[in-house]
């Protein structure tokens, strides 16, 4: 590609990314969808007007990378810790169902592979891919019921931001795992050696951005160093502990979400990705997704690996719930609450591309995932609060009366 024509190409992605994002917006999809099938419109299995190359493929790495540090930003640490244990709980169980049945339904489609194999780790792959979860939907959703701050609402998102940090954890492993110049024992030291080190940096780089944060507050600088660390992370995660780049974007969010400022840097984080390197990033995996590949099997493939996905988040996270004493119904709240996909669902699933794990045709699935998720949550959502009030609304206990006081 000329060096002329990259101005073309991101004219058009950005122009009918935009204009995809906002028709899907308006159907009460997410936007990222529309950006996606964009890609896919103006990419080489439609209408041609864009090719993948070297460099939309960069400028996308960098998009991914700025969506992991802006998700490492907005973690709330203290909720997770609030909610802890049972949050965890759930959250383990909803990145080990699905992660089960992704690896179960690829692999009785396409065959059980022996460990170690090609196929094997496109199963397990296609499972991992269902470990995320997205609650934006389902956040907006509670918040128009009233039920946002409630017990479910904040163990609906507690456990969402913990399974997806299991999710990238696992991600780590799988493609540690891949690598055939690495054994397993080498994987688990290196990822166990790379936190170990994060953890130790990490406080040295809170307390000195702390400082900076009280000394500048509110100063463009800040978040210049911050996009730097997460820059670093990301560098040194891949190229000195073969741990994918995202995961030390992430952990460099992580590290900085506490700060006072980190609002202001996830602020500035969005004026460039929402302008730029989002749509970029996911207009590139319509550009890269193969509709002419599609034939029956996969279509069958991808209705069951929709009906998997949904039920694996519900039986997952609404069982483990249930077992952790709530109620039957707002466990079934909660399930249906974390089924929903999203942003990192994709993530993984261009690392695994990436990775020569994932078949470009399998992107469709994951797409049509998104979109049926991002549909079906909602509508049951508000089917299960159905004929119930809102928090605020809802009745208030009688206060007991006061003892008589003693006048004597």
């Amino acid at each position: 590609m000329e060096t002329i024509d990259m101005f073309r190409d991101l004219a058009i992605i950005l122009i009918v990314a935009k204009c995809f994002g906002l028709l899907a917006r308006k159907l009460h999809a997410p936007q990222v969808v529309g950006e996606i099938i964009a890609g896919l419109i103006i990419g080489p299995s439609i209408l041609g007007w864009v090719q993948s190359g070297d460099f939309l493929t960069q400028m996308a790495e960098i998009g991914v990378i700025l969506l992991m540090f802006s998700a490492g930003l907005e973690t709330d640490l203290h909720e997770m810790v609030k909610t802890g244990p049972v949050a965890l709980i759930v959250a383990l169980a909803g990145v080990i169902v699905p992660l089960a049945g992704g690896y179960a339904v690829y692999s009785a489609f396409y065959g059980w592979g022996a460990p170690g194999s090609d196929t094997f780790y496109s199963a397990l792959f296609m499972g991992v891919i269902l470990t995320a979860t997205s609650v934006s939907i389902t956040v907006q959703t509670l918040r128009e019921l009233g039920k946002l701050k409630g017990r479910v609402g904040t163990t609906i998102m507690s456990a969402a931001i913990i399974d997806d940090v299991i999710g990238i954890l696992v991600l780590t492993f799988v493609i540690g795992f891949k690598d055939p110049t690495q054994n397993p024992g080498q994987v688990v030291l290196s990822t166990v050696l790379f936190f170990l080190i994060c953890g130790v940096f990490g406080v040295l780089c809170y307390k000195g951005f702390k400082f900076l944060d009280k000394k500048y507050p509110h100063r463009r600088r800040i978040a210049i160093y911050g996009l730097a660390l997460c820059f670093l992370l990301a560098y040194v995660a891949e190229k000195f502990f073969g741990i994918a780049d995202i995961t030390g974007a992430y952990v460099a969010g992580i590290i900085l979400c506490n700060i006072r400022d980190s609002s202001y840097i996830a602020q500035k984080m969005d004026i460039s990705s929402y302008m730029l390197f989002g749509p970029i990033f996911f207009a590139s995996i319509g550009l890269k997704t193969q509709i002419d590949g599609i034939t029956p099997d996969i279509l069958w493939f991808t209705v069951c690996f929709i009906v998997v996905a949904l039920l694996g988040k519900i039986i997952g996270c609404g069982g483990m719930a249930k077992l952790c004493k709530f109620n039957a119904k707002d466990s079934l709240r909660i399930g249906v609450g974390m089924m929903n996909r999203g942003e990192v669902a994709l993530i993984v699933a261009q690392k695994g591309l990436a990775a020569g794990m994932v078949q470009p045709v399998f992107f469709s699935s994951v797409i049509i995932l998104i979109m049926v998720a991002a549909i079906t949550t909602p509508i049951i959502m508000k089917l299960l609060y159905r004929k119930e009030p809102p928090e605020s609304q809802e009745p208030k206990p009688k206060p007991e009366p006061e003892p008589m006081k003693s006048y004597l």
